[in-house]
C-alpha cells in the first residue's frame, strides 16, 4: 500500500466505528474514499452531490445551528456524520474552518456493516444496549491496576481475630488484647458472635465508669454489631463505616468471623478513606477542625473517580461526609447552647437527602420540631440553626441561594405547621410550592428524633398517592427540565457568556431524571428518596416498564459518570468544580451514547405529558 493511503487508513482506524474492523478491511477503504475539501462559510453537506456519503471530519470544523441560529452541534476532527446514510432528513450545517472531508460512500458502508457485525451496532442497536455498554466502558476507563474500592475485605484482614468468651474478665480481655497487640476483640457466646469490645470501650465504659475488673466484658462490650461478609467490597464496607461511624467492622464468612476491619486497615490501601475523614469529624472539637476536614472532600472525590467508582458509590460516600459534618455541628451547637427544649429532628434537603452530592454543593435544610414547640423555644432553634448553617458554609457549603435552609423561619416550624404547609402544597399547587418540590419533597433525616419526619412523610404521601391534581402540576414543573436535545438529535449548548458552548448535564441531564423519579414516589406513595431506589420501587410497583426502568438507570449512570470524571478533572488541575461540560472533552462515541441518554428522558417525558396532561 501507498504511503500516502495507509496514512489515511491508520487515521480512520483511530476512530470509533472504524476501530473495530480488521486491519484487511481498513485496507480496502482508502481506494473508496473521496477527498472533499470545504471552505470557510461553505454548506455542509453538499447539496449538489451524485452520491449520498459517509461523511468523516479530518481537520477543520463543522457548525449545525437551529432556526434561531443556536448552535446544537460541532463536528471536528475524528467526528463522524451519517445522516445522508440512515436519516430521510439529514441536517445541514456549515464550515467554520477550512475543513477537509473523507466521504464513503452509502453503499459500501452497507457493505461493511454486512460484513461485520460488530460494526453494524454502532448504527443498529436500541438505544438501551448502547447506553448499556457505554456505562461499562465509562467505569473501564477508570480503572487504573487494581482498583483499591474494588478490593475484597478478605484482602485487608491478614490476621484471625481475637475472641474471647462473654464471661471472660474486663482484666484478663485487656491483658490478652495487649499480648496479642490488637486495639478490639471480638466476644462469644455458645461459638456465636455477640460482641465486640475496643480500647475505647475499657476506657470509657470500665474505667471511666469505675467499673471493677473482675466484671465480664459482656457487661461493656458493643452488642449491636455491623458486620460484612469476606466478599464485600472495600467501597461498601467503606460507605457502611462512614453510615454507622465505626472504626471496627467484624469480617464473616459462613457466619464465622475470620477478621477486624479496621481504619488503619484501611489507611494502609488508601490514601484518602471515607471511613477515616468521618471518624475525624467526630473527633473534631470546633469549627476549625470540621473545616480542615473538609478541605479533603474534593481529594476523596478525585480518588473515588479514579477507582472507578460509580457515580452513584460516589454520591453516597460525599453525602454521608456530609451527614457527618452536620451532625457534629449540631453536637458542638448543643454542647455550646445546652439541650434542646424539645425534642427535633434536622432534615437535608435536595441532592444531600437524596445521597446523590459531589463535594461541597449548596446546603438545602429543614427543622422539624415536636408539637410540643412554644414561642419561647424559638430564640433556641434560631441560634442552633445559624450555628450550624454558618458552619456549613465555612466548610464549603455555600447557602442555599433561595434560601432553604433551616436559617429561614419558613422552613423551621413544628410538625403540625409543617403537615399544614404540605397539605397548602398539595391541593393548591403553587409556582412557589412545585419549585420548592425538588428540596422539601425530598428530605431526609440526618440528626435528631427521625420519627418526626417519618411521620410528616407518611400524611405527605397519604395525600400525593393517586392524587392526580397533584401530579399533573408536578409533571408540568418537571417539563421544565428538558434535555438539550435538538430536532435532529443534535445538543443545544449554553450560551451564555460564562459557560457558552457547553452542556450543563446536571441541570438538563440528571435533574430530569430525579424530576421523573420524584413523581413516581409521590404518585405511588414511595417512601425512597435517592433516585435510583426511586426508580426501582417505581419499577416493582408497575409504574414504569422494565425497558424503561433500565433505560433511565443507565443514562442516570452515564451522565453522572461525565459529569464525575469533568470534575475530577477540574480538580486535578486546581479548577472551580462545575457541571458545565464542552462537547470537545468527549469522544465522538461519547457524544453519541450522551445523545442517547438524552433521547431517552425525552422519550420519557413525551409519555408524562401525553399520560398527564396539565390541569
Amino acid at each position: 500500500m501507498e504511503i500516502e493511503l495507509r496514512e489515511i487508513r491508520d487515521f480512520i482506524k483511530r476512530y470509533s466505528p472504524f476501530d473495530v474492523l480488521d486491519d484487511s478491511v481498513l485496507d480496502t477503504l482508502p481506494k473508496n474514499l473521496t477527498i472533499r475539501y470545504f471552505r470557510r462559510g461553505q454548506a455542509f453537506p453538499e447539496s449538489f452531490a451524485d452520491k449520498k456519503s459517509f461523511y468523516m471530519i479530518r481537520s477543520g470544523a463543522i457548525e449545525f445551528r437551529d432556526q434561531d441560529a443556536l448552535l446544537v452541534d460541532k463536528l471536528a476532527e475524528g467526528d463522524i456524520y451519517s445522516q445522508q446514510c440512515i436519516a430521510d432528513m439529514p441536517e445541514q450545517g456549515i464550515s467554520v474552518e477550512d475543513t477537509l472531508v473523507y466521504l464513503l460512500p452509502c453503499e459500501v458502508l452497507t457493505q461493511l456493516r454486512k460484513k461485520s457485525a460488530i460494526f453494524d451496532r454502532h448504527f443498529n442497536r436500541s438505544i438501551n444496549e448502547r447506553l448499556r455498554d457505554a456505562v461499562e466502558l465509562t467505569h473501564a476507563k477508570g480503572m487504573r491496576d487494581l482498583s483499591a474500592m474494588k478490593l475484597e475485605v478478605s484482602g485487608l484482614t491478614d490476621r484471625l481475630p481475637v475472641v474471647v468468651d462473654k464471661a471472660t474478665s474486663i482484666q484478663q480481655a485487656a491483658k490478652i488484647m495487649t499480648t496479642e497487640k490488637v486495639s478490639s476483640i471480638l466476644v462469644t457466646t455458645d461459638n456465636r458472635l455477640t460482641g465486640l469490645l475496643t480500647d475505647r470501650d475499657i476506657r470509657s465504659r470500665c474505667v471511666a465508669q469505675g467499673v471493677a475488673l473482675e466484671t465480664p466484658v459482656s457487661s461493656i462490650m458493643s452488642t449491636e454489631l455491623e458486620t460484612v461478609a469476606d466478599s464485600t467490597l472495600l467501597s461498601e464496607a467503606l460507605l457502611a463505616m462512614t453510615r454507622k461511624q465505626i472504626q471496627h467492622l467484624p469480617v464473616l464468612k459462613n457466619n464465622e468471623p475470620i477478621g477486624i476491619l479496621t481504619t488503619a486497615d484501611v489507611v494502609r490501601h488508601l490514601s484518602t478513606s471515607p471511613a477515616l475523614i468521618a471518624t475525624d469529624i467526630t473527633k473534631a472539637n470546633s469549627l476549625e477542625a470540621l473545616k480542615k476536614i473538609s478541605m479533603r472532600l474534593p481529594e476523596l472525590q478525585l480518588q473515588l473517580s479514579l477507582s472507578s467508582a460509580t457515580a452513584k458509590h460516589i454520591g453516597e460516600v460525599i453525602s454521608s461526609i456530609t451527614d457527618s459534618i452536620t451532625c457534629r455541628l449540631l453536637e458542638l451547637a448543643e454542647a455550646q447552647y445546652g439541650a434542646p427544649p424539645v425534642g427535633y429532628v434536622w432534615a437535608a434537603g435536595g441532592s444531600q437527602a437524596r445521597n446523590e452530592q459531589t463535594s461541597h454543593s449548596d446546603q438545602d435544610s429543614a427543622l422539624i420540631i415536636s408539637n410540643d414547640f412554644k414561642p419561647e423555644h424559638a430564640a433556641y432553634f434560631k441560634t442552633l440553626t445559624k450555628f450550624v448553617s454558618d458552619g456549613l458554609n465555612a466548610c464549603g457549603y455555600v447557602y442555599c441561594p433561595g434560601n432553604a435552609m433551616a436559617t429561614n423561619p419558613e422552613w423551621c416550624q413544628s410538625l403540625n405547621v409543617w403537615q399544614q404547609t404540605f397539605a397548602r402544597w398539595i391541593n393548591s399547587p403553587e409556582p412557589k410550592a412545585l419549585m420548592l418540590s425538588s428540596i422539601f419533597f425530598d428530605l431526609r433525616p440526618v440528626y435528631g428524633h427521625f420519627s418526626l419526619l417519618t411521620e410528616l412523610q407518611d400524611a405527605v404521601l397519604a395525600r400525593t398517592k393517586d392524587n392526580q391534581l397533584f401530579i399533573s402540576h408536578m409533571v408540568a414543573n418537571a417539563l421544565t427540565h428538558q434535555p438539550p436535545l435538538g430536532f435532529f438529535r443534535n445538543f443545544v449548548l449554553v450560551q451564555d457568556d460564562t459557560h457558552k458552548n457547553t452542556l450543563n448535564l446536571k441541570q438538563r441531564g440528571i435533574i430530569p431524571i430525579v424530576d421523573i423519579a420524584r413523581v413516581l414516589a409521590l404518585k405511588k406513595g414511595i417512601h425512597a428518596t435517592n433516585t435510583v431506589e426511586r426508580l426501582n420501587a417505581a419499577f416493582e410497583n408497575k409504574a414504569l416498564s422494565a425497558e424503561m426502568h433500565d433505560n433511565l438507570l443507565d443514562a442516570l449512570e452515564f451522565i453522572g459518570s461525565l459529569r464525575i470524571r469533568h470534575q475530577a478533572e477540574q480538580i486535578r488541575t486546581g479548577v472551580s468544580v462545575d457541571n458545565y461540560v464542552s462537547p470537545k472533552e468527549l469522544s465522538g462515541l461519547e457524544k453519541s451514547h450522551l445523545k442517547d441518554s438524552f433521547s431517552i428522558i425525552k422519550t420519557m417525558q413525551q409519555f408524562f405529558e401525553s399520560r398527564y396532561p396539565a390541569a
